[in-house]
């Protein structure tokens, strides 16, 4: 990778992906673009900022052949619990975007990255250790509908052109930076920040409720060593299982109390949300990425949970 444009780059995962290929790449070398450019504004401030709408693919050659860039990270998406609210959106948004991006990857000699998700996984897949290669059929959100047919894109992609196209199925994301925007694991953000200003949480998700999770720093190292690997050694494509973490509301609301002693924690279970979250597996095998490229998360809850709370009271004093 020497010449990358992040599209969807005012996003939960793109605000961050862009400053970190930036360290390593060089601002110049990276192209964040998105659809309100006012929101990542501050992407601007040391490197390309392009205003683009994914789904308009004459204007996205247009910023692709301006960069001579020779990687796509298609980051646009609208998720899951959001995506419910209006599937038919949802569909036009993940697929059209991937869609111009696997073929404008194709005819500029791109490679691409889209991110797949836990949500690919259905009720029909075995809830632990949720092996790299199982069912995916019976799946209840449009969001994970898209990932599913995200992947088999990709993999078609590769198989009938050529292209270098790789994806990791991210569990939920958990960050200080930038707020999420209707997932289902949101609470596991939500919970430190309500914690640091009122030492109380209402936890959508019921307890016993299991799912992945990663700390962002681990989620933005895993894209850029998937990217980096050598092709040869990649057996499967898209998408790696990768894991960190897997947790349920009270573990990480005891991990909370060590910090904050008086943390009290209530449920207000969203049946959306809940029924999302039950589909999803409890865990997954990351077995496959950690023997074809070397992924090994650095996060722990313990260790996630310290850094989270710094960073949350950091963040509040400063704004």
């Amino acid at each position: 990778m020497k010449k990358i444009i992040v599209i969807g780059a005012g996003g939960q995962i793109g605000s961050e992906l862009v400053p970190f290929l930036r360290n390593i790449y060089g601002s110049a070398n990276v192209v964040a673009a998105d659809l309100d450019i006012k929101k990542c504004a501050r992407l601007g401030e040391d490197g390309p900022l392009e205003e683009l709408n994914a789904l308009d693919k004459n204007r996205f050659i247009e910023v692709v052949r301006k960069y001579k860039s020779d990687t796509i990270f298609n980051m646009v998406a609208l998720l899951s619990a959001t995506g419910e609210k209006n599937p038919e959106l949802a569909w036009d948004i993940n697929i059209g975007a991937l869609t111009n991006s696997l073929n404008i990857g194709r005819d500029n000699g791109c490679a691409v990255f889209t991110p797949s998700s836990i949500g690919a996984f259905g009720v029909d897949t075995p809830k632990d250790h949720t092996p790299q290669d199982t069912l995916q059929r019976a799946n209840t959100t449009i969001y994970g509908v898209c990932k599913v047919t995200g992947e088999l894109l990709s993999d078609y992609y590769f198989h009938r052109f050529g292209m270098d196209t790789r994806s990791v199925r991210f569990p939920g994301l958990i960050s200080y930076v930038t707020l999420p925007g209707g997932g289902t694991t949101d609470y596991a953000v939500d919970i430190y920040y309500e914690a640091v200003r009122k030492g109380a949480f209402t936890c959508n998700i019921k307890a016993g409720t299991y799912m992945d999770m990663m700390y962002m720093p681990d989620a933005l190292n895993a894209v850029v060593k998937l990217m980096e690997a050598d092709p040869a050694k990649l057996v499967h494509r898209n998408s790696f299982n990768i894991a960190s973490m897997s947790f349920e509301p009270e573990q990480i609301a005891a991990e909370i109390r060590k910090h904050l002693p008086d943390f009290k924690m209530a449920y207000d279970v969203d049946p959306v949300k809940q029924a999302i979250a039950d589909s999803w597996p409890n865990s997954m095998d990351d077995s496959c990425a950690r023997m074809e490229w070397g992924w090994i998360p650095a996060y722990n809850l313990e260790t996630m949970t310290t850094d989270m709370l710094a960073k949350v009271k950091e963040k509040l004093n400063n704004d």
